[in-house]
């Protein structure tokens, strides 16, 4: 099994002979205005440039939509990607979206599905406390994370946008991943609410998998991201989290 960061939660992951490409936003650094009602709205996205070409990272077997917020699937994205790309999706509604945009072999992940032998299990997940989502729910929305299973791979977690929450905890107990891939930037909303994970979440996963390896993506991408990569790294020394917990820069790779 490979995984390459990318850039945000665009990520590429080879596993059991497919090539995946998971929640792809593709546009040029600057290319888009900031998030409207999260902190730090005055600087626009994405903050970093893609790694690689677009036809590097569209070169797959299939893509995996966590949600399509719009920082997990853009015009860009929607542009690039042929139409006939087998694309994995969370729900009907979603499914409908991506329909809009012209494609046609779209999946709608049950709780089990069978992918070429590979096993794909739809996860739940929290984006937000619950009060910020009371409050936002329609900015914020449905989310889920990804389980990959095979018998010939280690079991791979794919969080998505959420908190350490119940939902996580659960997820961690009941598959016991290998390795797991955490959305780490501690973005907020206005109001200094965070939407996804943070510092003290990373290490409430860490606390709860103590046998997983824990990659924290989804970093430096997004105007309302409040956690870098280099105070998470000094986090992770403070704490002697170091040797299971990785933080790569976009670009990078790792085989497990």
């Amino acid at each position: 099994m490979k995984f390459t960061q990318i850039r945000n939660a665009t990520l590429i992951i080879n596993y059991a002979g497919k090539k995946i490409l998971i929640d792809p936003w593709l546009a040029e650094k600057g290319a888009l205005p900031g998030f409207g009602g999260t902190i730090n709205d005055h600087i626009r996205n994405p903050t970093a440039e893609l790694p690689m070409s677009i036809n590097e990272i569209i070169d797959v077997d299939a893509v995996i939509l966590t949600h399509d917020h719009p920082d997990h699937w853009d015009d860009a994205a929607k542009n690039a990607i042929p139409k006939d790309m087998l694309i994995f999706t969370q729900h009907e509604k979603d499914a409908q979206s991506i329909r809009s945009a012209g494609f046609n072999n779209i999946r709608i992940l049950d709780e089990n599905n069978v992918y070429d032998g590979i096993t794909l299990i739809k996860t739940p997940g929290q984006h937000g406390k619950d009060k910020v989502l009371e409050d936002m729910k329609e900015l914020l929305g449905d989310v889920c994370g990804i389980v990959f299973k095979h018998p010939d791979e280690k079991t791979f977690y794919i969080a998505g946008d959420t908190i350490w929450c119940q939902a996580v905890e659960d997820n961690l107990k009941k598959y016991h991943p290998d390795v797991v891939v955490l959305n780490s930037c501690d973005a907020q909303v206005i109001g200094n609410e965070s939407i996804i994970m943070g510092k003290q979440d990373v290490y409430e996963v860490y606390k709860a998998a103590p046998d997983a390896t824990i990659i924290a993506s989804h970093m430096e991408s997004v105007n309302h991201a409040t956690l870098s990569r280099k105070e998470l790294r000094e986090f992770l020394s403070e704490k002697g989290m170091m040797q299971r917990v990785l933080v790569p820069e976009d670009g990078e790779s790792y085989m497990f």
